[in-house]
């Protein structure tokens, strides 16, 4: 098969044909640390593509969460790769749909070449599926003294651009691509739908429990930097930070989180704090020049169709494992509601109500699911429909058995059902593979037409999913029969009008 950069070996894979750890952009570092992404240097002969590429260096989780979300793998410089699944290599003209996935980590872990993330189920239904790498971390979202930033970023759309020229080869329709992502890879693409180098590099785009609030503005970004650059013994410079090597900055990444879990005035770190990560997209004024949600909310990216949602109970996963839910108290679920701008009395009922016999614990965790995802979410959505783009909602709520079903339908729960890899510690032995099949098959319909379910017999167990408007149509999926709910939630949604929302897990 040729690239543009020379020629590349797949291998047979079932139904489909897979090409791993492609090249799409030089390995960033050496001279091009802490730079934008080059192209990558061309080779002589085959190249074989039989092997995912290494990832982008990052920390990982710790022992408990790992164990439920899988280590990344292979760690490594030449990082910026992508791997494509295709059913027809070269023999479509390229008509297929593409599917490109960016994954979540926080924007500190992940890759592409996970297990989870393995596009044959998707690419046998009919489409051409990529993953991809990125930078994390300091390497790929700090803010430095020149204005360069969102180099994590950068790398997403320096692959889009690959896709753009490539994709023909493996079969695929370069003017008919969807992104598609999960958390941080959400957040992702929410941003990629506003910023000007992005244009016309997809056409539609999937965001699963990530939306458009997350971001820092210059001031808070330049703030991490500098504390991170302090922590690693370096000058917050380009040239100072490339001198440290990457482990000691994931060590220092590492250690001003902890730094802001327990800063007093949490303020000071904008949204990183209580989020989960350190770095976020960084509102710089050029590559991202507004606050993804403000932009959206004026028009950007209303000419990309967009499906959207989040899991029933998303933040389970950040409880539940660390053993913190059964430490939250009824003081503490108030102190989170008055700090969230909420009325505390108020709001206790209000959830108390939609989660009857709920713990503090179990009630903390719905708050932050709403705050975190479900609202942003659907702050998105709003907005598009106000100015008449199409947005397909859903509400995943099949709950995890892992640790004795402890999780809910928490976060990452429907990315496997997705890529119809059942086998993940999230989902048991007996993941219903019919909920899977409708999910991948609504998926593919959308990449296709725009439309969850308008792709005829192929969809036909979803009912008519209608896009997101005044009646706040939502599928929910995973609870019994698919079905459509008008304002799932309308009680404790309705508490967060008029309040401005910061940022998240991811």
């Amino acid at each position: 098969m040729d690239t543009t950069a020379g020629r590349v070996r797949g291998r047979r894979a079932g139904e489909v044909t897979v090409f791993a750890g492609i090249p799409y952009a030089a390995p960033p570092f050496g001279p091009r640390r802490l730079r934008p992404p080059e192209p990558p240097e061309p080779w002589a002969g085959v190249r074989d593509a039989f092997a995912h590429g290494p990832c982008a260096p990052q920390a990982g989780y710790l022992p408990a969460m790992a164990a439920l979300l899988g280590e990344a793998g292979e760690q490594g410089e030449d990082c910026l790769s992508v791997n494509v699944w295709t059913p027809a290599p070269g023999r479509t003209g390229g008509r297929l749909p593409v599917m490109v996935w960016i994954h979540g980590g926080a924007f500190r872990n992940g890759s592409g070449s996970l297990p989870a993330y393995d596009g044959a189920r998707l690419a046998a239904e009919g489409v051409v599926c990529v993953t991809l790498n990125y930078r994390l971390g300091a390497e790929g979202f700090l803010l430095l003294p020149d204005g360069t930033a969102n180099l994590g970023l950068l790398d997403q759309i320096a692959a889009l651009e690959w896709v753009r020229d490539n994709i023909a080869g493996f079969g695929g329709d370069p003017g008919n691509v969807t992104v598609f992502g999960q958390s941080a890879g959400a957040i992702s693409i929410t941003a990629l739908m506003t910023m000007p180098h992005a244009r016309g590099l997809f056409r539609r785009a999937i965001t699963q429990s990530g939306a458009g609030h997350h971001s820092h503005p210059e001031e808070i970004a330049r703030r991490v930097t500098e504390r991170l650059a302090e922590l690693a013994g370096a000058e917050p410079t380009r040239e100072g930070l490339a001198a440290v090597p990457p482990q000691r900055l994931i060590a220092a990444d590492r250690a001003l989180g902890l730094e802001i879990a327990r800063a007093e005035d949490p303020g000071q770190w904008g949204e990183s704090a209580g989020g989960g990560t350190t770095v976020l997209p960084v509102v710089d004024g050029t590559a991202l020049p507004r606050r993804p949600i403000d932009a959206i909310a004026d028009g950007a990216g209303g000419d990309i169709d967009l499906l959207t949602g989040t899991t029933t109970e998303e933040f389970r996963l950040f409880l539940v494992p660390l053993g913190m839910a059964p430490r939250i108290t009824d003081e503490v679920l108030r102190g989170l509601l008055a700090g969230l701008g909420l009325d505390p009395v108020r709001a206790r009922a209000a959830y108390g109500a939609a989660n009857p016999g709920a713990s503090p614990g179990d009630l903390f965790s719905a708050v932050m699911t709403d705050h975190a995802y479900r609202i942003p979410a659907l702050r998105v959505a709003e907005a598009r429909a106000a100015r008449g783009a199409d947005t397909f909602v859903y509400e995943f709520a099949w709950p995890s058995p892992a640790l004795d079903g402890s999780l809910g339908a928490c976060h990452l729960t429907e990315v496997g059902f997705v890529f119809g890899r059942l086998t993940d510690p999230l989902l048991g032995p007996d993941a219903p593979r019919d909920l899977s099949d409708r999910m991948r098959r609504a998926w593919v319909s959308f990449a296709r037409t725009g439309r969850p379910g308008s792709d005829g017999a192929a969809t036909g167990a979803l009912p008519h999913w209608p896009a997101y408007g005044g009646r706040r149509s939502v599928m929910r999926l995973g609870d019994g029969a698919p079905a459509v709910h008008d304002d799932p939630g309308g009680g404790t949604r309705a508490l967060w009008e008029g309040l401005r929302l910061p940022g998240a897990p991811s």
